[in-house]
């Protein structure tokens, strides 16, 4: 069983692109982030076409997530991140698929640091830690996918001492997401790649992809019950060397399907 996640950047500018990749790699989930466009502008057709169902959270202009499943429709199960309802932005959707619980998630930012917009990327990861430790401990299978916008170690950045006033690398970003994965979840790349320069963003000025000057940002993490079934783990890097593609490349774990 293959989850995959992917940064689009703009399903309405890319949707060729995402049916390409999905008619080439056919992973049984994809978690879609920044689809930046609203609720009733998702592709349904085109990619029910493509032989996936979908659901999705939408927002004008920016964020947006979307979980699809192939050959069947996931099963909604809560779109948005507990602990502030009156955060409106379109970032957090569960569903289960058959018996795999996914979350989909796009982190903030939070640029510039420090800052407002920092404020609410570490409030936004608190709730997320909260709800992590109620998932982390669930009797089902649960995978955490998405652009969480951080890097977590050196080993993750290109030149790592260009980004250290980044809201993406400072130590209070990388110390929340410490915070979760301690809390019992598998880092999947890492976990597959221990050692390995790996990167799942390339910015589209200087040249970034070409010089491979990446950031790991996608992730995707592994609940106790999850975790003995994973197999491989990497990043579809192709896709992002292709014409008017997202700065993102698709991230993706295979699973034995035996939970």
């Amino acid at each position: 069983m293959r989850v995959a996640t992917f940064n689009i950047n703009g399903i309405g500018a890319r949707l060729p692109a995402l049916l390409q990749w999905l008619n080439e790699t056919q992973p049984d989930v994809a978690c879609l982030q920044e689809l930046k466009a609203p609720h009733e502008k998702f592709p349904e057709a085109a990619i029910n076409d493509a032989g996936y169902g979908a659901i999705w959270h939408g927002q004008k202009s920016w964020n947006g997530v979307a979980i699809l499943a192939r050959g069947a429709t996931p099963v909604e199960l809560g779109r948005a991140l507990p602990g502030d309802p009156e955060d409106v932005q379109s970032r957090y959707i569960e569903a289960m698929v058959g018996k795999l619980m996914v979350v989909c998630l796009y982190l903030p930012n939070g640029n510039p640091a420090p800052g407002p917009k920092f404020d609410y990327k570490l409030k936004w990861f608190d709730r997320l830690i909260a709800r992590g430790a109620e998932l982390v401990a669930s009797k089902h299978p649960v995978i955490i996918a998405g652009d969480y916008n951080v890097m977590p170690t050196e080993l993750d950045v290109y030149k790592p001492e260009r980004w250290l006033d980044d809201a993406l690398f400072r130590p209070e970003t990388r110390a929340a997401f410490a915070r979760l994965v301690e809390q019992g979840w598998t880092d999947a790349l890492r976990a597959m790649h221990p050692d390995e320069k790996i990167y799942t963003f390339w910015d589209y000025f200087r040249n970034a992809f070409g010089r491979d000057a990446g950031l790991r940002i996608d992730h995707l993490l592994l609940n106790p019950v999850l975790a003995p079934h994973l197999r491989g783990a990497d990043v579809d890097r192709v896709v992002r060397g292709r014409e008017k593609p997202s700065d993102h490349a698709p991230t993706w774990v295979e699973l034995d399907d035996s939970f």
